[in-house]
């Protein structure tokens, strides 16, 4: 069974520090590349493209508000068109800082509270599904499973792929729980391993309550911007190894080529 890790890299800014992402890059297989509006600058996402490519690691657009005051976090109401543009403007940016190394952008994967109000929104979901499928047609798409976004994904037939989070936990209807909340963060590698594994080979996510949902796996997301990130990053990577998964970047999974 394939599986691939992805984390969320390139987010330079006052409130998280990069200084980890080469050593994230040498565990994850796919990078959600931060474009300048909640976080990073030309300078960060060249870094994470150079050290992609050098290693396999496929890269993705990481688009969010432009709002690096709230690093993207902040519920902000905005049309559709603007909406299309911000995702549309982000993934140019990055692309552009890949044609110099010769890479492409392969994926998007929105951030943040753009990409939380996509899944509780089907309206914005399907805003965000169009302006990628106008990029093109090629570009998986990167999306929390069973959430509207996923719906939105598949009225319009788009490359999907559907990821849970190593170090979140999940409310009873399959959403995150708030990062208001104690326990929406699993900080223990040990206790985020053995989550991670589980979701994996059932194909379901594990709510708090221990409730179990069906659905459809394919990545896993690290997040990048706790202490314990590089220690539940190399924790879940080696378990799943170790009990035969196959790591794959998402653009070599066999169900995208």
């Amino acid at each position: 069974m394939e599986i691939n890790i992805n984390c969320d890299l390139g987010e330079k800014s006052k409130h998280h520090s990069n200084k980890y992402d080469p050593d994230l890059l040498e565990i994850v297989n796919s990078a959600n590349v931060a474009c300048g509006f909640h976080a990073g600058d030309n300078e960060s996402m060249s870094q994470v493209i150079q050290i992609s490519k050098k290693i396999g690691v496929s890269i993705g657009a990481h688009p969010s508000f432009n709002d690096p005051e709230n690093f993207g976090r902040q519920r902000m109401n905005l049309s559709s068109e603007e909406v299309r543009k911000l995702i549309i403007d982000q993934y140019e940016i990055l692309q552009k800082i890949a044609d110099i190394y010769g890479e492409k952008v392969t994926h998007i994967k929105p951030h943040g509270a753009l990409n939380n109000m996509a899944c509780e929104d089907i309206e914005l979901a399907i805003t965000l599904a169009k302006a990628i499928n106008e990029i093109s047609k090629d570009l998986i798409y990167l999306v929390p499973t069973g959430s509207k976004m996923e719906v939105a994904a598949k009225k319009l037939n788009m490359k999907i792929a559907c990821e849970i989070f190593a170090d979140r936990n999940y409310e009873d209807d399959g959403n995150l729980v708030s990062r208001k909340k104690p326990h929406a963060l699993i900080t223990d590698p040990e206790e985020a391993k053995k989550h991670v594994l589980n979701m994996v080979k059932n194909q379901s996510l594990n709510c708090h309550s221990g409730k179990q949902i069906p659905c459809e796996i394919d990545s896993v997301c690290i997040h990048g911007d706790n202490k314990s990130s590089l220690a539940t990053a190399k924790s879940i990577r080696d378990n799943l190894l170790d009990n035969g998964l196959k790591l794959k970047p998402l653009n070599k999974m066999k169900k995208f080529i």
